[in-house]
């Protein structure tokens, strides 16, 4: 089978595996070593591949898990509590209810059909406000929103508690919430 032949990835999926490493780790080198790491995992083991989905699938579900070894790594390394930036990192909580949900017309997202350019934009955006906050919050953020693990989950790859997880979460979606908003609304070059 040609798709089991590792001199094709690269052509084949690279671009879209970078792609998405690069938009949960907002970082091209972390994407590109995560990437490498798949590559060679994937051909490491490629003897385990059961052929039951694609190719492309498969190395996605490694690089998933490479992305949240990085994540993990990168917690080890920078120790377990929060940092000053974190505490000071409290916007108003204006926008949330008791329960970190988003309060009703906090924050107006436009999934039409007829604003999928504005959406792309926004989606840049929320990018950029991804580095501009805490590392942690960042990381709980990326990995509950976007990767839709379970907080559980998410304590146990970080080594955080679930309180910790909590509060993480809150000033993610805080800042997050006041910097897109911001930029939303105040920079011309994102259509707002």
């Amino acid at each position: 089978m040609d798709e089991l032949n590792p001199e094709t990835w690269v052509k084949n999926y690279g671009d879209y595996l970078y792609g998405y490493a690069y938009s949960r780790m907002r970082d091209a080198n972390a994407a590109e070593e995560v990437l490498q790491e798949t590559l060679l995992a994937g051909v490491k083991h490629s003897g385990q591949y059961a052929g039951k989905g694609s190719v492309r699938g498969w190395l996605m579900a490694i690089l998933k898990r490479k992305i949240i070894d990085y994540f993990r790594s990168r917690k080890k390394h920078a120790g377990t509590s929060l940092s000053d930036d974190e505490d000071a990192f409290d916007p108003s909580t204006a926008l949330f209810d008791q329960q970190g949900n988003w309060k009703p017309g906090a924050f107006k997202w436009a999934p039409s059909p007829e604003k999928n350019l504005e959406m792309s934009e926004l989606s840049g955006v929320v990018q950029e406000c991804l580095s501009s906050i805490p590392k942690g919050q960042a990381d709980v953020f990326v990995l509950s929103v976007m990767e839709e693990m379970d907080s559980n989950s998410i304590c146990e790859q970080l080594s955080i508690t679930p309180s910790n997880l909590w509060v993480r979460m809150h000033r993610a979606r805080l800042g997050l919430a006041k910097c897109v908003s911001e930029k939303w609304a105040g920079d011309a070059n994102y259509g707002g």
